[in-house]
């Protein structure tokens, strides 16, 4: 079930519903897809979709299963997963580029999105779409609006066929009415195809991760026993995060303990194999600001690719919000709250930057990083798109 907030806003409009293409709703790793279904479904009834298939699944016994239950799932009743909220999935064939699979996806995904909309009585609605591969059932379910919250260079993500995403994503940017982009870098190419593109960036449970900054916070059970300094990482440790640095940073500094939270999706490779870094596998969200009450320095690692380089963290935010040093490296978005982040552009600067947080970080330090993201919370930022969508719709139907 999901955490609505305590005070639920009204309504926006009457018999008004949200059609939510998202990330997997039981992924370890929360996204913004999650932050902003969740929110949104506190003002209005929403139905949540997942997509699977923007890449093709591995072998793995974990992608097997993931299938199955993704294809078993498609075709039972939309489940309750809030007041105002349910759940889904759509089979995504993801290998796209054989004859008639995308007819299909299309075909399928529109029957079974159709048959949940009869079965909840949504009238009037929006279509909104965090992912660009179920963008063709866009403009056949009725809907009042498209909205598209691009908030990945998807075709730059590991694993997939890149061409036929940017296809995907290019034919979804058209067809939209309204788009937001999570990171500024992906603005003008956006807008060069639909002028109406708005910049969104992320949010941060501002509460929630506060908490880690209190000396009464109790600290998640697994931590208390590490070895200070803790040098700190939670998310999906995936292709872009740069391995190789952190067995730099843990070989040269043995005595510091460096604590790594989320599924690890690829080859741990030599870290594997050093005492002093510590893998603990997904955590439950809410118990991520726990985790970094044990900080004393927090890290973003990412490898300079493309899509790093037009990504926007979600963690940046996190980790200011917990007031604790964040050393990372130069990004677009690092580069913006280039005041409150310590920069380093090569292992040895990143070696240094921890050394220097350790050693001269302040309270007054921790402050400006927690007021830096005070007044960036999830609930603002719904609003804020929300007050665009009002007026697109307005807009749209008066053409």
């Amino acid at each position: 079930m999901v955490n609505i907030p305590q005070e639920t806003p009204k309504m926006r409009k009457d018999g008004l519903s949200i059609i939510y293409f998202g990330n997997d709703w039981t992924a370890e790793n929360r996204t913004s897809s999650h932050h902003v279904a969740e929110r949104l479904a506190a003002r209005m009834p929403l139905l949540y979709i997942d997509s699977p298939g923007l890449r093709a699944p591995t072998p793995s016994r974990r992608d097997m299963r993931k299938l199955v239950r993704k294809i078993l799932g498609a075709f039972r009743a939309p489940q309750p997963i809030g007041p105002r909220m349910w759940h889904m999935s759509t089979p995504q064939i993801p290998f796209r580029r054989l004859p008639f699979v995308n007819l299909l996806n299309r075909w399928l995904g529109r029957l079974l999105v159709k048959r949940a909309i009869r079965r909840l009585g949504f009238q009037e609605r929006i279509s909104w779409f965090v992912v660009p591969h179920p963008g063709p059932l866009a403009g056949s379910l009725g809907e009042k609006l498209i909205v598209y919250y691009c908030i990945d260079d998807y075709a730059a993500l590991p694993g997939v066929d890149s061409a036929e995403v940017a296809r995907m994503d290019a034919n979804l940017t058209r067809r939209a009415h309204q788009v937001f982009v999570a990171s500024p870098t992906l603005i003008e190419t956006k807008k060069e195809i639909n002028p109406q593109t708005r910049h969104s960036p992320h949010g941060v449970d501002v509460e929630l991760f506060g908490q880690a900054s209190d000396p009464l916070y109790a600290m998640a059970e697994g931590a208390r026993e590490l070895r200070p300094p803790v040098i700190g990482f939670f998310g999906l440790i995936e292709a872009w995060i740069d391995l190789d640095l952190i067995a730099y940073l843990a070989e040269s500094r043995p005595q510091w303990t460096f604590l790594m939270i989320g599924r690890l999706a690829v080859d741990g490779g030599r870290l594997k194999t050093l005492p002093n870094v510590v893998f603990t596998g997904p955590k439950p969200y809410r118990t991520l600001a726990q985790w970094a009450r044990a900080f004393d320095v927090a890290i973003i690692p990412y490898k300079l690719t493309r899509q790093v380089l037009n990504s926007n963290p979600l963690k940046l935010r996190e980790y200011l919000a917990t007031g604790k040093p964040v050393v990372g490296v130069p990004i677009p978005e690092t580069s913006h709250f280039g005041d409150c982040v310590r920069l380093a552009g090569s292992p040895e600067e990143f070696l240094a930057a921890i050394e220097n947080a350790l050693a001269s970080d302040s309270p007054a330090d921790a402050q400006r990083r927690m007021a830096a993201v005070a007044n960036m919370s999830w609930d603002a930022r719904v609003e804020e798109v929300l007050s665009v969508v009002e007026d697109r719709l307005e807009t749209v139907g008066r053409t």
